[in-house]
């Protein structure tokens, strides 16, 4: 008996066949998620679904919703990726310096996000060009769940943050993020070997589990004449 074919895999695969056969051309936008439920007499659940099977194919990016996406010398960033590979899909030739990954206590921290327990593992980096200029500093908290005890002694998986967060079941989904400029304190300016309060890019990102749970707070420090913040808005797939 033949499998059942689900309505978001229809409606995936026909876009695939759009997209193989150039009627849909490589960058072009897809018609938003209001215009493919009625195209295909859907809910927008399934949209959704089968703009998840493109995604995974590796077919299209999307942008839900309002967002803000960091760009790198123009650039649009995917973070989900993490910065490490965001970078280098980019050719950006960058290496990461670990300043710090150990457990800490919080109980600001944990009561400006709402947390009763306030440890966290902290983890600080430097991203640093190949000449030796730092172009971003970021200090990173994440709640330390039991999956991530050991993970300050024995150190990341690959190097990599977000794969070590998905290891431990963790991954975001949804969050937040601020942005602002702010001076460079001394031991900042130090740090990205620059003069004491030249002013730089400062974001705040919190993110959140598909539960709606904290899954990592991040504050970076870019460089403003790499980094730019794109800001996007609407349903945006492409």
């Amino acid at each position: 008996m033949p499998k059942q074919v689900l309505k978001h895999q229809r409606i995936a695969r026909v876009l695939a066949r759009e997209i193989h056969s150039g009627v849909l051309e490589p960058g072009s936008r897809l018609p938003g998620e209001h215009a493919l439920t009625r195209r295909f007499a859907v809910s927008r659940t399934t949209v959704r679904q089968a703009l998840d099977e493109l995604s995974k194919q590796g077919l299209i990016s999307t942008h839900a919703g309002v967002g803000s996406f960091v760009a790198f010398d123009g650039s649009l960033l995917d973070n989900s990726l993490g910065w490490t590979r965001a970078l280098a899909d980019h050719g950006a030739r960058i290496t990461t310096e670990v300043l710090r990954l150990e457990a800490v206590r919080d109980a600001r921290l944990a009561a400006d996000l709402g947390l009763e327990s306030s440890e966290f593992m902290a983890l600080d980096r430097l991203r640093v060009l190949p000449e030796g200029t730092p172009v971003s500093l970021e200090r990173s908290r994440v709640p330390l769940v039991p999956a991530l005890g050991e993970v300050p002694v024995r150190g990341l998986l690959d190097d990599s943050l977000t794969k070590t967060l998905a290891a431990a079941g963790l991954q975001a989904t949804h969050g937040d993020e601020w942005a602002s400029v702010s001076p460079l304190a001394a031991e900042e300016a130090t740090l990205l070997r620059r003069p004491e309060g030249e002013v730089w890019l400062n974001t705040r990102r919190v993110s959140r589990g598909a539960d709606g749970r904290i899954v990592e707070q991040v504050t970076s420090l870019l460089d403003p004449g790499r980094f730019q913040l794109h800001l996007g808005f609407g349903e945006q797939p492409q």
